[in-house]
Parts: C-alpha cells; structure tokens; sequence
C-alpha cells in the first residue's frame, strides 16, 4: 500500500522500456531475430535478470527469460509477476525481434561457452540456435506474446540516492524482517519519506531495526516494499556514489539503474506505528565497543546453542558486564568493561537477534539504553544518529 503526497508535477505517461511498444508493433507476426554479443556481457545480464525468475509457477512462460533485439541493444527481461527485472546492453543487431528462451538452461549454456562472441539466431520450427566459436546449440523457445506486459509507470523522478547508501542501509533493516506471512504486510521494509529524510524500519514482533539518511525531496511517501525485492535489489546495487532513481505508484515501485530496471509490486496493509513501541525514556545506559560486546556473545552463544534457546544473560553492574550460558553440556562466562549510567540489572536475551544488529552496525562505539529485565533494549550508534534497533528480553523465570 503506499501513502504519497507530493508537489511534483508528474509528465506524461511512459513505459518503464521500449519494450511494450515494440511488442505491440511486431504482435502477432511471426518474428525472426539474429544478433551477436560478447559472453561475458550476455552471462551478466542473465544472472541479473534471473534474480526473478522463481521457477515456482503456474505459468510455464515466467520460467523464461524475454530477449527483445531492436536497435544496436537487446533487452533481457525476467519476471515473477510480483517482481520484474530487466537488463539492457549493447549487441549488434542483424535482425530484431524478440523470443522467450528457458531461464535456467540458457544461463547454464552461455556460462559455459568460451569467452568469445556468442550468436543467436531464431529457426523456423520455433527453435533458437545459440553458437560460439565450434558449440552450437538448438533449443525451443516459447511464445514472446505471452510475456506478461510489465507494468506501466511515470518516471517521473520522485528522488534519487546514493546506491552504496541505499544498499547499506537495506542490508541494515533487511535481517529483521518477518517470515511468517501471517502478517504479510511484515515480510516487507517499510520505505517512509518526510521531513527531507528516508527512513527504512523493519520488524518481526521480536526486533526493530531503523535506518535513516537526509534525502533532498519535499515528498511524503509511505509504502511497504517485499522483502525479497529489497534482497534482490540489494546484490544488484553497486557500492559506489553513483544515483539510483526511484518512482513510486499506487501499486509499484521502480528502481532504475539505468540499464537495469527493477519493478516490484508493494505490499498492502497498515505498517505497524513504530515510532509508539520506541521507548523514549530508560534507567540504565550502558556504553561499549560494538566489537568486544559482538565477540563476547557470540563466544557465549556457542554455548546457548547447544542447549538450542539462544539465551544469554547478561549481569549489568559497577561499570562491569557479565554474559553468561548454560546448557547440559557446560557453562560460559564473559566479562567485559562498559560505561553504565544508572542502575544495576539482570537480563537475557535470544543472542541470535543481538547478534544481527551488532554486526550489520558500523560504528565503533555504540549505546544500549534499558529500563527493566521485561522491557525493549535500544541499540544506537554512540556518535552518529543515523540507526536504532530495538531488541525484545527474553522473561527469566526470577523476573
């Protein structure tokens, strides 16, 4: 569902390609097509696009990918029906037209083919032959006209960002996403714009994570993005300065790369407000090196385990934190030096989620602000205001 309010004036409609044009031109005419590439080019934009092809569907022609030949570039496009990714590059063109070939096994043959110009080129009994240097192959490829059309958006440039910013802070939200898709509005990030700024929030009814960075837009946006498409959009960013540009419809968001394009249904359903389950006031504040605190329970996960809870505990007092686990195999305990302001307590937690948030930080110091052993703890960076998690105890039997 996306909530968007805006001031920009949007331009007239356009494709997210030239692909739905060409298709409409050659419908229903039997095509050929014929053009040359270098392997290496081809076998990325395959691997690109199959980020989403599922192979789990009902309809055989998602199980493909659509090569579209026009101009002096072919278009690769892989599809879902939730999510739609299309890759564009530079070949030479003898003949345009367009086919579906089998994702799977067209990605295993050009991979395995030398690293040499690879031609291909339509037959007349509804087969493709695929040739380089002394292999040749022969496969069937499927009907181009039942290629589910791609959704239509305004690029319009709602904003645009850093692709190495993006991608960073996806990967620091992503991991507390739910996978029970009894809430399914919770298998997804939420992407929250106001107040010139991006907020990415994540939750699980265990964990929060937020992530938040100075966006230059006077738009207020609210959507929910699939999980999986923040994944697959994540492997493909590039940690590099250069813009993603991002447009949002009623019912789809579009990153564009410029010769990558990634379209995505949202998810409908209210986000949980998460800015109520954030506490604002706490009794003790513990300062600590993210590392150490990272090492130490993670030595005395290993023993948490075992015992298969994940539990540790943590004993706060005296400017002195001690972690400990139990199970039938043994016990551990880790000591470490931190900075409290405020008072003693006792109080566990499943280690599994501390340890996600202390390893996708990256600051070196960080802040954990607690109240009692049955309230949330909240995990900041110590300098930079740019991320807060929030992490659910797990009730001792004492408490």
């Amino acid at each position: 569902m996306l909530v968007w309010v805006t001031n920009i004036t949007t331009p007239p409609t356009t494709t997210i390609t030239k692909i739905n044009i060409i298709l409409s031109i050659y419908k229903g005419r039997l095509l050929s097509m014929n053009f040359k590439c270098t392997k290496l080019i081809l076998q990325e934009a395959i691997l690109t696009v199959q980020k989403a092809v599922t192979g789990k569907t009902t309809m055989p022609i998602l199980g493909g990918i659509l090569i579209n030949a026009y101009d002096e570039e072919i278009l690769l496009t892989g599809s879902d029906l939730d999510l739609s990714i299309e890759k564009r590059i530079k070949s030479d063109v003898i003949e345009q037209g367009t086919v579906v070939i089998d994702a799977k096994l067209f990605g295993e043959i050009i991979r395995k083919l030398p690293n040499d110009i690879v031609e291909i080129k339509t037959l007349d009994n509804n087969s493709v032959k695929i040739c380089c240097q002394k292999s040749k192959f022969t496969l069937i490829h499927m009907n181009a006209e039942e290629f589910p059309e791609l959704p239509r958006i305004n690029e319009n440039m709602i904003f645009s960002i850093q692709q190495k910013r993006l991608k960073n802070m996806i990967k620091g939200t992503i991991f507390a996403i739910a996978t029970d898709d009894s809430r399914p509005v919770l298998t997804g990030v939420l992407f929250e714009i106001k107040d010139k700024k991006l907020n990415l929030v994540a939750l699980d009814g265990y964990r929060l994570a937020l992530k938040s960075t100075e966006l230059d837009t006077e738009n207020t946006i609210t959507a929910v993005i699939p999980g999986k498409t923040l994944s697959e959009v994540s492997k493909i960013l590039d940690d590099t300065e250069d813009n993603v540009n991002i447009t949002f419809t009623p019912n789809n968001i579009l990153f564009n790369l410029g010769d990558t394009k990634i379209i995505s249904r949202l998810l409908d359903g209210e986000f949980i407000k998460y800015s109520s389950i954030i506490p604002e006031e706490y009794k003790l504040k513990i300062t600590s090196k993210r590392l150490e605190i990272l090492e130490c329970i993670e030595r005395a996960s290993l023993m948490g385990k075992e015992g298969n809870t994940n539990l540790v505990k943590f004993d706060i007092e005296d400017d002195i934190m001690v972690i400990t686990s139990n199970s039938q195999l043994g016990n551990v305990r880790e000591e470490m030096n931190i900075i409290m302001q405020g008072e003693s307590l006792q109080i566990a937690f499943n280690s599994k989620y501390l340890i996600d948030v202390l390893r996708t930080m990256e600051e070196e110091e960080i802040v954990l602000e607690l109240s009692s052993s049955i309230s949330p703890c909240l995990i900041k960076n110590n300098n930079y205001d740019n991320c807060t998690y929030l992490v659910l105890p797990v009730r001792l039997l004492n408490s």
